[in-house]
């Protein structure tokens, strides 16, 4: 039995029959002018590197109202020695800007979904948390940006996807390389022949993700660990895994099983989506997977299309 079976909170098995396909990206419709009551209200849960640094493109938006943050971490030094990140540097972040005090700090993310006023929820969370804060905000009724990867495991998606479309909201996913125009030539040489006949493709994105085996370490002040692992196996605490940024290095729960699919799923969300596109397949997709020869290796597995084309994931 893997440790992602152990799970341990009953609210998330209340959520486990209910997951979500994505429908295609859609604008959040907006109204009248720049009142404040005229805004689309948003709340973002995540308040760490990626939530704060989009949460200045949402508080240079005149057609929009940040109104509430949600984060485990109390207030601690962002990654690579960056400026302080958590709930209450959020708070005072967005109250700074609009010069009021009309956003509030939550440490439960259902607290946010909860309030009647909010239009859309932003989720910037490690992967392993994506589903159930998409899951609970589609059954409220709120649009959602999510970021990527999608979800953990597929399942997760799928339960993700359902939830959407049964509730009939808005969802886009933070997958900013489809607007880039270089992709898009690349895409559009690849798609009208200009290379020939498509036969390989290399996906040059870092290794799988490995199950966690960091060792236990003294508890942080101001972290409420338990919530940041949330639907994840319970462990000791580890500053390699913490949103607090102590250690100055790219966020390392990228790497563990439990909470995301290594460098394989974060930047190959955009890469193989890429590579996707390029092959004129998002209306379908592989019908075969095939593993590594070593399946030790963190590198080489193959996606088989039906027409012969093979895309593997390589270094």
């Amino acid at each position: 039995m893997s440790p992602r079976t152990n799970t341990r909170r009953s609210f998330l098995k209340k959520t486990a029959g209910a997951a979500v396909a994505v429908p295609t990206i859609a604008t959040v419709p907006l109204m009248g002018e720049d009142a404040p009551s005229n805004k689309a209200t948003i709340g973002f849960v995540g308040t760490g590197n990626n939530g704060t640094n989009w949460m200045g493109r949402f508080l240079g938006d005149k057609r929009m109202r940040v109104v509430a943050v949600c984060d485990v971490n109390k207030e601690g030094p962002g990654y690579w020695g960056g400026s302080v990140r958590g709930r209450e540097p959020a708070v005072r972040k967005v109250n700074g800007h609009y010069k009021d005090k009309g956003c509030k700090g939550y440490e439960d993310f259902r607290d946010v979904i909860a309030r009647k006023d909010i239009d859309s929820i932003y989720i910037g969370t490690p992967d392993h948390w994506h589903a159930l804060v998409a899951v609970y905000a589609a059954r409220a009724k709120k649009n959602i940006y999510g970021q990527k990867p999608l979800s953990l495991t597929i399942a997760e998606g799928r339960a993700m996807v359902k939830a959407v479309e049964a509730n009939k909201v808005v969802w886009q996913t933070g997958s900013q390389q489809r607007s880039d125009r270089n992709f898009r030539r690349a895409c559009e040489l690849v798609r009208n022949g200009k290379l020939g006949d498509v036969l390989t493709v290399n996906v040059g994105v870092g290794p799988s993700p490995v199950w966690c085996d960091l060792p236990a370490e003294e508890m942080e002040d101001g972290l409420d660990w338990d919530r940041w692992l949330g639907p994840a196996p319970t462990r000791p605490y580890s500053s390699v895994l913490s949103p607090r940024g102590m250690h100055g290095h790219y966020p390392a729960w990228r790497k563990y099983r439990e909470y995301a699919g290594g460098s394989l799923a974060d930047m190959g969300a955009h890469h193989f989506d890429i590579a996707q596109w390029g092959l004129g397949m998002d209306a379908s997709g592989p019908i075969r997977v095939v593993p590594p020869e070593n399946t030790a290796s963190e590198f080489g597995a193959s996606l088989v299309y039906a027409n012969g084309t093979r895309l593997t994931h390589g270094g």
